[in-house]
């Protein structure tokens, strides 16, 4: 109880979450009268990190460096474009539409938001839509961030689960093409209530140049998912060879990539992959603490006696995540949850635990869209000068069809291991 009470103490005066976790298992080492303790904690963090998975991170955040520096962000909205931008409400389809393959090659809902917001949202007002549902279409398109592989929240919540990478990126295949048609639904629903602007038609001239134009960018989602799918090679080689393939694209085709940006880029992938595998490493010293506080034990007794089967239990699940995502980013947030809840899921429950780590993920992700914090919301207004709380009323229809889908993803399990060999 006092290391609870410690870590939020520091976690509310503005510690940083993984800073927290290495201070609270001090806190416990140090309350528990057991000083040897503490020659396990670098141990403890170093077997955290100790695992070939996670250089996949290093290499997904380089190819999303990569990727907008070369302009291949641009094309793949052009690329949407040529196929959806016609009809009424057309760049919101758009928008969409270019977020889901973006996300094929980003794969963090924050960076996403910030990159396609700078793209979408001027053009979008330029088309006359108001700029305020313009940002909220394009958090929401972020969402699809850290489900469609790659994902760095996947690669972090598989080392924590101990289950295959490839496996984890794999069952984000299917929720995230879910939710990508359930967005388009409530785009089509609201454009019969709301006067969306129509786009500018293109000849079938207009559009066949734009397939032939920015087509090979998709090379680098179909190297990266492609070569996992068949078997190829692992998330880990899949990364290296999107970051060639990326590199390539973007200075022999789009040609705005130099590789004298490369320094530039690496340190910029390198301090963000340093965060996440700090809290990587924090969040192992935090599991072990809670293992040997028999905490798991202890909150499976408790949800035993609310939850009954396993949907139940992932319905209570969605809303424990779901308060947690509200205030907490994705990564740490899996930090604090998975070691809690994953042993309920899979030893009490008999939830396989890549289906349940979907569930999880979306929950959190869906947390950055939610108030009272909603991360998303103030990262695409720092971009556009548009209001937070006003972009969650207007974009509500899109929060309320994610819950649904979180719904649907905790009843249904094939929708996440349904690609699964």
């Amino acid at each position: 109880m006092l290391t609870s009470l410690f870590f939020l103490a520091i976690l509310f005066v503005g510690v940083p979450i993984g800073i927290c976790l290495c201070l609270a298992g001090m806190f416990y080492i140090w309350d528990s009268g057991n000083p040897l303790l503490f020659q396990s904690f670098p141990m403890q963090m170093f077997g955290g990190v100790d695992s070939y998975g996670l250089i996949a991170i290093p290499l997904f955040i380089l190819i999303g460096e990569i990727m907008n520096g070369g302009g291949i962000t641009r094309r793949l909205v052009e690329l949407s474009m040529a196929f959806v931008g016609a009809v009424k409400g057309g760049l919101a389809y758009v928008n969409t539409l270019a977020n889901a393959l973006v996300s094929s090659i980003i794969g963090s809902a924050t960076a996403q938001v910030a990159i396609m917001s700078q793209i979408m949202v001027p053009e979008m007002e330029k088309q006359g839509y108001d700029r305020t549902f313009a940002a909220g279409v394009t958090v929401y398109g972020g969402m699809l961030g850290p489900i469609i592989p790659p994902s760095v929240m996947f690669v972090v919540y598989s080392v924590l689960a101990q289950v295959a990478v490839g496996d984890m990126l794999i069952a984000g295949i299917l929720p995230g093409i879910l939710l990508t048609v359930m967005f388009f639904v409530v785009i089509a629903l609201m454009g019969l209530i709301y006067e969306y602007p129509r786009s500018e038609r293109r000849t079938l001239r207009q559009r066949a140049r734009s397939v032939l134009v920015c087509s090979p960018t998709l090379l680098i989602p179909v190297v990266i998912v492609g070569s996992i799918l068949s078997g190829l090679a692992n998330p880990t080689e899949a990364a290296a060879v999107g970051a060639v393939a990326s590199a390539l694209v973007g200075r022999y085709i789009t040609k705005e990539f130099r590789f004298s940006q490369i320094p530039e880029m690496l340190v910029r992938a390198g301090i963000y992959s340093a965060i996440v595998l700090f809290l990587v490493a924090a969040a192992a010293v935090f599991s072990w603490i809670l293992i040997f506080g028999k905490v798991p034990q202890a909150t499976a007794a408790w949800v035993q006696t609310v939850a009954r089967d396993p949907v139940t239990f992932l319905l209570l699940s969605n809303v424990i995540l779901l308060v947690i995502g509200t205030v907490i980013d994705g990564i740490p947030g899996l930090i604090m949850t998975v070691p809690i809840l994953l042993p309920i899921a899979t030893e009490v429950y008999g939830i396989d635990p890549r289906h349940f780590g979907v569930v999880v993920v979306v929950n959190l992700v869906l947390g950055l869209m939610s108030p009272p914090v909603g991360l998303s919301f103030f990262v695409a207004a720092a971009v556009t000068g548009a209001k937070p709380g006003k972009m969650f009323v207007v974009t509500l229809p899109f929060f309320l069809v994610c819950c649904v889908a979180l719904v649907l993803l905790s009843i249904f399990p094939w929708l996440s291991l349904g690609l699964i060999k």
